[in-house]
């Protein structure tokens, strides 16, 4: 029998950023945000655990990325949608990079997040959010 696996998160994008592409999609010079937005909304989806992060994604949802919290060596956030819903990065142990964009509940999650990558990786701060 596994160690039990406990979700956090489990969803896709803030609906926000759709509205707010759909929006904008009005003017032709923001279509490509529009289209990214409706994209994202159809097969994005986030699952965050105690034990991992994974992220499904690409073409028709068939991309699957799951991050261990010890890979993680540097978590930056930044607001959007009024501070509604925001993105993140984490940088990995070999360099990589990987967005999580509109996250709902932003802040909370990076403290998560923040809080698992510290009792896997402990030399992983707050500090590096800066």
């Amino acid at each position: 029998m596994g160690i039990r696996e406990d979700v956090y998160y489990e969803g896709g994008p803030h609906v926000g950023e759709l509205i707010f592409g759909l929006i904008v999609g009005l003017t032709v010079v923001a279509l490509p945000l529009t289209v990214g937005a409706i994209v994202r909304a159809l097969w994005l989806r986030y699952r965050i655990t105690n034990r991992r992060v994974t992220i499904t994604g690409g073409w028709m949802g068939r991309d699957r990325t799951d991050i261990i919290y010890s890979e993680i060596v540097k978590i930056a956030k930044v607001p959007r949608g009024l501070g509604a819903w925001g993105d993140m990065v984490l940088t990995l142990r070999d360099g990589s990079r990987l967005e999580l964009r509109a996250i709902p509940k932003f802040r909370e999650t990076y403290e998560y997040i923040n809080e698992k990558v510290a009792l896997k990786n402990p030399k992983v701060s707050a500090a590096a959010d800066k």
